[in-house]
């Protein structure tokens, strides 16, 4: 449910009255200057068919997805997350698996300097199948300087000596098409020695600073920086793919505008209920891995994705 503040209602604070004044259902009355719920008072005839109309019309006229206390016009080119939730368990690890007639599953771990010095072989002997590493990163600093992950040439020569099949991201704070492109030079630049049967990510990640240099930066923007860098990652022979977390797949990215390119959903739960199609899924960041160090984030890849590799 929505916080206090996001309540239109001074006197109650639920997300479902919430979602119903947002989309007009409900309108409140008005009370010493403020809107307020009354929920203990009586409806009037006149208000239940105006709740009748209204809640037919919502049905007629198309779904909506409820997220947050709000509704969002569905996107009808983007495909839906078909997943069985029925298909999703724990195994004798603790670890999340997906069984489903005819889908190919696999395990995997992101990782980055800040898990140290990895052994691939107890990751590889733990049963896990590939590993997505971050190659560099630019700065949230007004500056925006781009850095490379000094644990990358460790980590995808290692990932890649213990069997793994190995994918690739880049932390990106691009503000614009530009930027966005210079980083897909550069990643691709630096894995072309090595066997990328993995996608290469886009992760665009609003940081909660005042120096954030991405302060302001919208969807349409965020979207078309997207764009730019899968682009050029496809032009060179890689699958592109796009990294986001609910929040920014419903209320940032115009997925629909990123038809090219994989999804990989960063949801934390026993199973994932994003309303679109995604191809992998990230569900804990704090797993723990033989040969990992501390936490680790966990995935799940659904498709033969080593299948659309160089």
């Amino acid at each position: 449910e929505p916080s206090s503040e996001r309540s239109p209602f001074s006197d109650v604070d639920n997300g479902y009255l919430t979602a119903l004044y947002e989309l007009g259902i409900i309108t409140g009355s008005e009370e010493d200057g403020e809107t307020v719920f009354l929920p203990d008072q009586p409806i009037t005839r006149a208000e239940i068919s105006v709740i009748v109309w209204q809640v037919d019309r919502v049905h007629t006229y198309g779904k909506q997805i409820l997220f947050q206390g709000g509704y969002y016009n569905i996107l009808e080119d983007v495909p839906v997350n078909s997943y069985d939730p029925e298909g999703f368990s724990k195994d004798e690890n603790g670890y999340i698996t997906y069984s489903e007639d005819g889908v190919y599953v696999t395990k995997g771990v992101d990782v980055s300097v800040h898990q140290g010095t990895i052994d691939w072989q107890k990751v590889a002997d733990a049963g896990f199948d590939f590993a997505m590493i971050r190659v560099g990163y630019r700065g949230y600093g007004m500056e925006g300087n781009m850095r490379g992950d000094t644990q990358f040439l460790n980590n995808v020569q290692g990932a890649l000596n213990a069997g793994l099949d190995v994918g690739i991201y880049y932390f990106s704070q691009a503000v614009t098409v530009e930027e966005a492109r210079q980083e897909a030079a550069y990643v691709i630049e630096q894995i072309a020695p090595y066997r990328i049967t993995y996608p290469v990510v886009f992760d665009w990640e609003y940081i909660s600073s005042q120096e954030a240099r991405t302060e302001g930066m919208d969807g349409q923007g965020i979207t078309q920086c997207a764009s730019a860098f899968c682009e050029l990652v496809s032009v060179a022979g890689y699958t592109p793919m796009v990294y986001f977390n609910q929040d920014m797949g419903y209320l940032v990215y115009q997925l629909d505008q990123l038809d090219s390119s994989l999804f990989w959903l960063a949801e934390y739960d026993s199973k994932p209920d994003f309303y679109y199609d995604f191809d992998m899924w990230q569900y804990t960041h704090t797993g723990t891995v033989p040969g990992i160090q501390g936490n680790v984030d966990l995935n799940l890849a659904f498709r033969d994705l080593s299948a659309s590799s160089q």
